[in-house]
């Protein structure tokens, strides 16, 4: 075979290498007009046994959604929680009836606002990893998603701040 023949082969493995990669790397999950969008963790210490996730939710649909629970294979069980500020204090609970998602618009599961508890961490997450879980939504059902976990003082999927 020609020099010239083994770079055409070589370039079309990588170029259909490219393109089984590439909507993974989208890291965006969607059941009929519900999409979840780069769900992520933050890294947790070794002895953590809660960690925090977050995702961007958007809804195409022209009807309002609600996100009413979700699974992590490292959790035990997932909580949604609300963090605010009340009397200048700092609050955290867990909500009830879940996350509303509205109609041709977003809701955020982000520090400092909506995010998920994971209690009961089987494992620490470590930064790099990734892991399976579900969101499940009233309408669209529900929703396999992978979690990749950033570093343990992100801010931001994909950031290390």
């Amino acid at each position: 075979m020609s020099l010239f023949a083994h770079l055409r082969t070589a370039a079309v493995a990588a170029a259909l290498a490219l393109l089984a990669v590439g909507p993974a790397t989208a890291h965006e999950f969607k059941s009929g007009p519900i999409e979840v969008v780069h769900p992520w963790a933050r890294a947790t210490p070794p002895a953590a046994k809660v960690g925090g996730g977050y995702a961007e939710i958007r809804n195409d649909g022209a009807e309002p959604d609600r996100l009413v629970s979700v699974t992590a294979e490292v959790a035990g069980r997932v909580e949604i929680h609300q963090m605010g500020i009340k009397d200048g204090v700092m609050t955290m609970r867990p909500v009830e009836g879940g996350v509303p998602v509205p109609a041709n618009g977003t809701a955020a599961l982000a520090p400092g606002g909506f995010h998920l508890m994971m209690m009961d961490l089987k494992r620490p997450l470590k930064a790099g990893e990734s892991f399976a879980g579900t969101m499940t939504f009233e309408k669209a059902g529900t929703i396999a998603v992978t979690f990749e976990v950033a570093p343990i003082g992100a801010t931001g999927a994909g950031t290390g701040h």
